[in-house]
């Protein structure tokens, strides 16, 4: 006799659902104890997990400020129960009645009072101040009110900014070297990028800024690109990088752009500014502040746009990874788990689509700034 699998898998599953209505209750006068111990452990036991819950919540808050926010020292990791931490520390250079510079070990993570040249200095959520030999801080709404030096301390991402440099020079110095001793046919591990320059030649640049223009913008358009794209990539690995979620660096690049479309832009492009053409007098008067508060409205959204976008998405993931020691259960924790390779997956595929925007939107505002214009030819 055969017994086809669905009705089969259905009476097991209906079995397995009413487990706990059949035989493994107990009686109610047995039971009674159990539960009424049950209940005092529980109620003693709360108090203490909610402890340990608002401990672990306090942990993984500091974590993720400490991944978002800049650092003195490259830290890699760190061992909570022996207070030990891994990594290496980076140079101090502060501007203090001249230049003070020593290494970043004297603060011992923050713990202990650095010295230099009769000075002294605390380090307090990254940020340096000057104080006594005792490291006293004088706190006004929860604040040091202490004087703080010039810092031009070689920082966690100023170190990261360089290593990417390095790493597009030796990258595109390669693949430009292949070019000459090939005769126009690359070579070598840049090979792989060769596509995504001529991408961003002929889908980014040329058709926002045109054929005769673009090549006074290729250099830029390259670097920034690249640029954007690696520091992104280098913010998903666990090395604790948050460049392009430094609203300081976003504003320097957007800074360099907003610098660049200013010093080439043409008369067409501040005479749209100042005195738009086609307008009657009346509301040429009104757009020219608008038009001009346009100008720097565009960089500052070039600003916000990957600040926010990289730092929300750190955030994010650093708050799901945190998710799984809170819940402490195979459901939460698995959940918590897989909702993390999701976002880490979108975070690759958001680190490349923002580059790509900061690329297209700087090839924009260029196109308008070259962008030429002849009106008195439409009349004819």
């Amino acid at each position: 006799m055969v017994i086809s699998n669905k009705p089969l898998q259905f009476i097991i599953a209906i079995l397995i659902a009413c487990l706990p209505v059949f035989g493994f209750s107990n009686t109610p006068t047995e039971n009674t104890p159990v539960q009424t111990e049950t209940t005092a452990v529980a109620h003693e036991a709360a108090p203490e997990a909610g402890e340990e819950t608002s401990e672990i919540k306090e942990q993984i808050k500091e974590v993720i400020g400490h991944h978002v926010l800049d650092g003195h020292e490259f830290s890699l990791f760190s061992d909570s129960e022996t207070g030990a931490h891994y990594g290496f520390p980076l140079p101090i250079i502060l501007w203090d009645n001249g230049v003070q510079v020593f290494s970043s070990s004297k603060f011992e993570h923050g713990e202990a009072v650095a010295e230099s040249n009769g000075n002294f200095y605390k380090l307090h959520h990254e940020k340096i101040y000057k104080t006594d030999a005792a490291g006293t801080l004088t706190e006004e709404h929860g604040h040091p009110t202490n004087a703080k030096p010039i810092d031009l301390s070689i920082t966690k991402g100023v170190l990261t900014i360089m290593v990417v440099a390095l790493l597009m020079f030796l990258l595109f110095t390669s693949l430009a070297k292949s070019y000459a001793k090939n005769g126009g046919i690359s070579s070598g591990f840049g090979r792989l990028f060769e596509p995504i320059v001529l991408y961003i030649r002929d889908e980014i640049a040329i058709p926002n800024i045109g054929e005769k223009h673009y090549k006074r913008y290729m250099s830029y358009l390259l670097t920034i690109f690249f640029f954007v794209w690696f520091l992104n990539i280098f913010g998903l690995t666990p090395l604790g990088i948050n460049v392009t979620g430094n609203i300081a660096i976003t504003f320097g690049l957007a800074v360099i752009t907003f610098v660049i479309t200013t010093l080439t832009a043409n008369k067409n492009y501040w005479g749209h500014i100042f005195w738009m053409p086609g307008v009657p007098t009346p509301m040429k008067i009104i757009l020219a502040p608008i038009e001009l508060l346009g100008v720097f409205i565009k960089p500052f959204a070039l600003m916000i746009r990957l600040y926010a976008n990289i730092f929300a998405g750190h955030v994010v993931l650093m708050s799901l990874i945190g998710l799984i020691f809170i819940f402490k259960s195979w459901l939460g924790s698995s959940l918590s788990f897989m909702l993390s390779f999701a976002i880490s997956i979108i975070e690759i595929l958001v680190a490349l689509l923002q580059a790509y925007i900061f690329t297209m939107l700087s090839a924009l505002y260029f196109g308008s700034a070259v962008e030429e214009h002849h009106h008195e030819g439409a009349h004819h």
